[in-house]
């Protein structure tokens, strides 16, 4: 056995600093959930805004479908042949909608006050002097 509790021999020694990353992400990917799960779901939603409580669920739901995934994988089922594939690209599709509207949410509005005084100010008022001249017909021949 090894350092890190795992049999070499069972397994190509080619991959086993995969397998041991593998490991080390699966932990943390545990005490992730630990934490999550600590806190109660209502007592975690009272906390967040609407839109934050639907990133929330979405990355739920993404993160258990996408263990599924790996599970699926460790079983020797092809994933990207199960109903798991389009529920994942389902859920895509909604991450891409919530991100648009929190980028709509902090997209600059249009103040209409301060814009109509910058068009007021940046175009061209004739003074009082070329108003009157301005005013009187141009001598010459008139058009018919």
């Amino acid at each position: 056995m090894s350092e890190d509790g795992i049999n070499t021999e069972e397994y190509p020694t080619e991959i086993h600093d995969y397998l041991a990353a593998f490991e080390k992400s699966l932990g943390s990917v545990d005490e992730m959930l630990k934490t999550m799960m600590s806190v109660s779901r209502s007592e975690l939603l009272q906390k967040l805004e609407p839109l934050e409580q639907a990133k929330l669920d979405l990355v739920s739901v993404y993160t258990l479908n996408s263990m599924f995934w790996v599970y699926l994988a460790t079983q020797g089922i092809n994933p990207k042949e199960h109903p798991v594939k389009q529920e994942l690209e389902r859920i895509r599709t909604y991450m891409n909608k919530v991100k648009e509207i929190a980028d709509k949410k902090k997209a600059s509005k249009l103040d209409k006050g301060a814009a109509s005084r910058f068009v007021r100010n940046a175009l061209w008022e004739p003074n009082a002097e070329n108003e009157h001249t301005s005013k009187t017909p141009a001598k010459g021949k008139k058009r018919k």
